[in-house]
This record gives structure tokens, sequence and C-alpha cells, in this order.
């Protein structure tokens, strides 16, 4: 590893070594969508060390994204949201290569791709069942989170099947603040550094986060059905 990039990462390498660095390097994962959690995500991850960011995001920025979705400036409404994240990364961290398809996830999955780590962002049910039934062709774990009002969802699947347990509809996110956002985005986030970095992962347990009446948070843990 160059010098520079020692000093990039020095207090990962302090959490975990060179070697798990290096290793990082070497994965290649795709963020599918690039809004309030995907944009998040790729910035926290793109700036990790992972080798090949993969960002899959067809919609364009809106006002009413900017609030919640922190990539985005004012001056970037009508742009592509997958190419705004690509460019605030890349200004944070030279080493990583990205890649952007501005398509359906449908669209994206007839590449026939796999990845070390395939990551949800979206914010639709009947996606989620799609992402789940191409990494399980492909073999390959994925990582589901969602959010809204004052509670989000994570879930690393490798065995666990999505579809069992949630009602695949079309039903729409109700109302939501910026900071919830981010919060189950770096939970999301950290799982999937651990895991790529081959530290310790519960998978196909539903981490269930919510502020309650008084603003306490409450965590619990479901294990999801095979």
């Amino acid at each position: 590893m160059p010098a520079d990039m020692n000093e990039y990462f020095s207090r990962q390498i302090k959490l975990w070594g060179e070697n798990t660095q290096k290793l990082l390097s070497t994965k290649k994962i795709a963020i599918i969508g690039c809004g309030g959690l995907g944009s998040t995500l790729a910035i926290t991850l793109g700036s990790s060390g992972i080798g090949e960011i993969h960002l899959v995001d067809f919609d364009t920025v809106s006002i009413h994204n900017i609030h919640r979705q922190i990539a985005f400036k004012m001056s970037d409404e009508g742009r592509l949201k997958c190419e705004c994240v690509e460019e605030l990364i890349a200004s944070r961290y030279d080493g990583v290569k990205l890649i952007t398809y501005a398509e359906s996830f449908e669209e994206f999955a007839k590449k026939g791709l796999s990845f070390d780590l395939l990551i949800d962002a979206t914010d639709n049910l009947p996606t989620r069942a799609q992402l789940e039934e191409y990494a399980k062709s492909k073999n390959m774990p994925w990582l589901y989170a969602s959010v809204e009002e004052w509670h989000g969802q994570v879930c690393l699947f490798k065995n666990a099947q999505y579809a069992k347990s949630f009602v695949i509809n079309d039903r729409k996110p109700a109302g939501i603040a910026p900071p919830i956002v981010a919060f189950i985005a770096s939970f999301e986030a950290n799982i999937a550094l651990r895991y790529l970095a081959g530290l310790e992962v519960a998978p196909d347990v539903l981490n269930y986060l919510y502020f309650d009446a008084t603003g306490q948070l409450v965590h619990k843990a479901y294990k999801m059905q095979s």
C-alpha cells in the first residue's frame, strides 16, 4: 500500500491493520439507489478503501430530495443522482473505481454482474424482492435497509428469504426527517464494512431500530425465515 494511502487510512489501519485495509481494496460492491440511504452509504463506503463501487439509480435530483439526501446541492437539481454521487466520492478519495448506471435495477440485473456484496438503498418493496432474487441467483449476500418516520430496519441476508418475511406491495414511504436517514444508512454501512473486512457479522438477523415517544433509541433483533 502506498505511503499516502497509509496516511489516508491511518485511523482504520489502527483499528484493523494493513492487511485488512488491503483486503478492502480487492472488494467489489453495488449500491442500488443513490437517494437518502444510498448517498450516505456511498459517501461513507466510498472513502473506506473499497476497491470498486457500482452505483445504480435512474432518478434525477429534485428540490424535495435535498434536505435528506446529503450528497446533493441546490445546484444539482435535474442532474442524475448516480453521477452526482460519483463526482462527490471521487473528490474525497481517488483510489476507488466507480461505475454508474442510470437505469432501473431490472435493467442493471440483465448485465449478470457479481459482487462481494449487493447493497439495497431503494425505497420500494418490489425492487427489493427483485434484488433478493438476483442475489440468490448469483449466490451472493445482500444487505437490506429501510427507513421512514422515526424507525428503520437493516439486515444482511445470506440464507433467509426476504419475501417470506415481508408483504410485497407498492406502498410509498411516510414522512421522514434527515437524521434518521443518516442514522440508518450509517448502521447499514457499518455492517457492510465489517462484512467486507472479514469481521464478525450476524447474518439473517433483522435489526429494528426506532426512537420512542421520549426520543430514546430502541433496538430489537429478529431472526429471519429461511
